[in-house]
């Protein structure tokens, strides 16, 4: 028994550098949402760039590990015989599916936040639009007043007096008294 003693020492140590890895892959990712929600602005449009390279360096991180790791199993393996070398491909199988099931967890945890991000960035395009809306309207309303108080000064005068001033400035005088005064009106605007 006392020979299995290197065996037995060497698969609880991989067993906890796969704890340890698996650990670190969870801070990770919970690092990586909690940045994503935090690097969303919520008025301005969103950029994923940065979120998405850090994203794909934590992944290649992890590949790294994960090969380092299957490589010492790969040496590990070489030198066991027997009944050992099947338990330690149990292990293995074991770590396999275990790193198989924090990468697919990662990878929905990742999609979930870009449609997050997505939804946002559409959200902000939304208020953008209405926000300039409402912009074109106050610009139409400001227009108008300024219109309607400038056609005060004139209102009261006859389509003969509006053609005398519109003579002294040098423009036509022809058309209703509407058009006198939007003449006027304008001349007065330049």
């Amino acid at each position: 028994m006392t020979s299995n003693q290197p065996y037995i020492s060497a698969a609880g140590q991989a067993r906890e550098t796969t704890e340890r890895l698996a650990g670190a892959w969870r801070e990770g990712m919970t690092k990586l949402a909690d940045q994503a929600t935090t690097m969303i602005p919520t008025d301005a449009p969103v950029d994923l760039n940065q979120a998405v390279d850090r994203y794909f360096q934590f992944v290649q991180r992890t590949v790294d590990l994960n090969r380092d790791l299957a490589t010492s199993w790969a040496e590990l393996v070489n030198t066991l015989t027997g009944a050992t070398r099947e338990q330690a491909e149990s292990f293995s199988r074991i770590v396999k599916n275990q790193a198989d099931t924090v990468a697919g967890l990662a990878a929905q945890q990742a999609e979930n936040t870009r449609q997050v991000a997505q939804a946002q960035a559409e959200q902000a395009e939304q208020v953008g639009k209405e926000q300039a809306r409402d912009v074109r309207q106050a610009e139409r309303e400001r227009v108008n007043q300024d219109r309607a108080k400038a056609r005060k000064a004139y209102e009261g005068l006859t389509k003969a007096e509006l053609g005398d001033r519109l003579a002294e400035r040098g423009l036509p005088k022809t058309g209703n008294v509407d058009d006198l005064i939007d003449r006027l009106v304008e001349a007065d605007n330049k």
